[in-house]
């Protein structure tokens, strides 16, 4: 745990969280008011780890500065407040996102913390075989159709939508974003954040940005039948169509797009490819070590021959947790001429799912179990996050 000096001013407080949280490669930094005292905690490769406990007077000298920081409202304290900072610490650049929330022992603070100054986007590193790369590439690169990501919150959806487009960035493209928020800007694109308070949400969004002459939409998430057919239909007049679904898996999102009640032949011919993603952590390399896995692992994860294993002993150098940073697992599925056809048909999830795995689709719990054995992530990582 960070321990605080005496007279610590609220700014060096507060910054000296901000340098933990990027030292210890933290995505978020949580200030929670309990009865008695502030608690910090950061979320480091997905867990959240308490780091300080600090008086409970500090809390409102915190929430002052961030508000200040923000530009907000400093009186509102009754509703939820969202905001941003740009802010240079250690010769880095950070642009920090807020969300301040009113609970019953004062207002509590997430800060999500987004490196400006060495933004990684490219497609090698997200975590794909090869396969599924080269596939994926040539999928961003056709002129016109629906691409979709899909997971549940904080599967990295983002990056890899953000990595896409950066892939497909030139001076002939014309690309434009919804988001909500915006949270890597990017050089040439036109990103716009949905505010429903002056009436731009992403189906109002859409709309209005098809008058904007664009070849390439990122529309952040489809939350609704409206925005829907909207970038459904976007994609058949000759645009290029990157979204969200929240699915468990690649074959969900066109069953969740048709049980919303876009029309069969729409997702049919719209949909080039959906991607599901989920992230798990990386063995950490310095205390990397091998072993031989128990014969029903071997069986729960259907691997027929004996091999080796890894796993982190622990060490300073992962905080003895054994793993260091993250890395994702995919399923892609490209929509064929015989997927579209059951499409079509409003087949089930289990026929399309047959046909998907005949034609050579990998499930997530599959990709995750190659990277299992390349030494990757462990067993326990990929059976959190995926089924069999």
């Amino acid at each position: 745990m960070m321990e605080r000096e005496n007279n610590l001013s609220t700014t060096s407080l507060l910054n000296n969280y901000l340098l933990l949280a990027v030292r210890s490669r933290a995505s978020d930094i949580h200030f929670e008011p309990d009865k008695n005292l502030l608690r910090v905690r950061l979320r480091i490769d997905g867990r959240l780890k308490e780091v300080g406990r600090e008086p409970k007077e500090t809390h409102s000298q915190i929430v002052a500065r961030i508000k200040v920081l923000g530009e907000v409202d400093m009186g509102e304290k009754k509703h939820n407040i969202d905001g941003r900072f740009p802010i240079k610490l250690a010769g880095e650049s950070l642009d920090i996102r807020f969300s301040i929330f009113p609970t019953i022992f004062g207002e509590a603070v997430v800060l999500r913390i987004l490196h400006t100054s060495h933004i990684e986007l490219g497609l090698e590193p997200l975590g794909m075989n090869n396969a599924q790369l080269e596939a994926y590439k040539k999928l961003i690169k056709k002129p016109y159709g629906l691409l979709l990501v899909t997971g549940p919150n904080g599967s990295g959806k983002t990056t890899t939508l953000y990595s896409s487009l950066n892939a497909i960035n030139s001076i002939e493209k014309s690309i434009v974003t919804l988001e909500d928020p915006v949270e890597y800007q990017l050089p040439l694109l036109r990103q716009t954040q949905i505010d429903p308070d002056k009436e731009i949400t992403f189906a109002s969004g859409l709309k209005a940005l098809l008058r904007q002459d664009p070849d390439v939409i990122m529309v952040g998430e489809i939350r609704d039948l409206e925005t829907a057919k909207i970038a459904v239909q976007s994609s058949l007049t000759g645009h290029l169509v990157f979204s969200t679904l929240h699915t468990n898996n690649s074959i969900g999102a066109l069953v969740r797009l048709l049980n919303m009640g876009v029309e069969s032949f729409l997702v049919a011919y719209a949909t080039l490819g959906v991607v599901a993603q989920r992230l798990v952590k990386q063995i950490c390399d310095n205390c990397k070590q091998a072993y031989m896995p128990p014969p029903e692992l071997l069986k729960t994860l259907n691997i027929s021959s004996p091999t080796e294993f890894y796993k982190g002993t622990g060490c300073q150098n992962c905080d003895h947790t054994g793993y260091r940073g993250r890395t994702a697992i995919f399923e892609l599925l490209i929509v064929t001429d015989e997927i579209r056809k059951l499409i079509l048909k409003k087949a089930n999830f289990d026929e399309i799912f047959e046909l998907a795995r005949n034609q050579g689709v990998k499930t997530l719990r599959e990709h995750g179990v190659e990277k299992i054995i390349q030494g990757i992530t462990t067993p326990e990582e990929v059976m959190l996050v995926t089924e069999a």
